[in-house]
């Protein structure tokens, strides 16, 4: 069981420069978009893998509560891929309240 679980989730500490805006984020092994413009990039098939030939900027299309916190839903500008994950307590509060804005208006 243990050995399928390692397929699905490889924790990488990683730190990078955001390809949008060029913000450098620390990783902590669980880090999978900027904090400061949202954006992620499509590395993964199964998150830390670094598998996914793509390599698309993933931009930020949904923000919404979730199962006791919020989650982000990026869509890869490339190829249109889909993928939600949970927001982080450094996420850039007044991006995400633009985001939330954008989708009502």
């Amino acid at each position: 069981m243990s050995q399928f679980q390692n397929k699905i989730f490889q924790r990488r500490k990683e730190d990078f420069i955001c390809e949008q805006c060029g913000e450098f984020v620390g990783g902590d092994g669980y880090t999978n978009h900027c904090p400061k413009c949202l954006y992620s990039k499509h590395v993964d098939i199964f998150p830390g893998d670094r598998q996914a030939p793509c390599g698309g900027l993933m931009r930020p299309v949904v923000f919404e509560q979730s199962r006791g916190g919020y989650s982000l839903t990026h869509r890869c500008i490339s190829c249109g891929y889909m993928k939600k994950n949970k927001t982080a307590k450094d996420d850039d509060f007044e991006t995400l309240v633009a985001l939330s804005c954008s989708l009502i208006g």
